[in-house]
């Protein structure tokens, strides 16, 4: 499967901002394909690259058609959303049917405008309508969002890699001396507390406090601010 299959069509978007936060909801998800029908807008606009913030490269290489037919021209499976159920002889699916869907094939995503959504006509093109699962008394979705949820969901389901956690390369992770050293002013202003009682305890005590700051994955600069609070205390005596 590969995302580089899938597009999500705007059929007559009507605002800038929509549009731009289309973008940038496809980018979040490293999807590339946007495509948009006689959208209402001067296609671009400055606000729709402002608000498509990282994602004016989305907007520069999408695709703008003037009927959903030419839209169509290369798709295999096109999945209509819509908040309606449509009494039609069409197959309505969920977010969990997506899982079915063979993305092998080239895939679109078809979304409505946001004042009427899609038409019966516009429906009739696809081969499912997709409905998201909302509030029944309060169905209606803005149309980024809508189209983020399916992103969402759909890079779920092809495995897209996500990039692990990085710490900043201005963070320096402290060294074992550095935290000893931390360590070993904390324990001598317990000490002279008289923290450690029984004294039999104070071992198993010992080996506790050193499991937790040494879990903690500190900082060089962590650790200097614990020691002076240790420090701090120590004076306040």
């Amino acid at each position: 499967m590969s995302k580089n299959n899938i597009s999500f069509i705007l059929h007559k978007p009507q605002l800038s901002e929509n549009i731009g936060a289309c973008a940038r909801g496809l980018k979040n998800f490293n999807f590339k394909k946007l495509v948009l029908i006689n959208p209402k807008p001067i296609f671009p606009n400055d606000k729709i690259l402002a608000t498509s913030v990282g994602a004016k490269d989305i907007i520069k290489q999408s695709k703008r058609h003037d009927s959903l037919e030419t839209a169509l021209s290369r798709i295999d499976i096109l999945i209509a959303t819509s908040a309606r159920f449509r009494n039609k002889n069409i197959k309505h699916i969920n977010l969990e049917d997506l899982r079915k869907i063979n993305f092998k094939k080239k895939v679109a995503f078809l979304f409505g405008s946001e004042a009427s959504g899609l038409s019966n006509n516009e429906i009739s093109y696809a081969n499912y309508t997709l409905q998201i699962p909302t509030n029944p008394d309060f169905r209606s979705l803005n149309l980024s969002h809508s189209l983020i949820i399916i992103a969402q969901y759909v890079a779920s389901i092809i495995k897209l890699k996500s990039l692990p956690f990085q710490r900043s390369k201005k963070v320096k992770t402290a060294s074992k001396k550095e935290i000893q050293s931390m360590l070993t002013l904390c324990i001598k202003n317990l000490d002279e507390i008289n923290f450690f009682r029984p004294k039999e305890k104070r071992p198993k005590m010992l080996e506790n406090l050193r499991n937790i700051f040494y879990k903690m994955d500190l900082s060089d600069k962590e650790t200097r601010i614990l020691s002076g609070v240790f420090a701090s205390l120590g004076k306040k005596r």
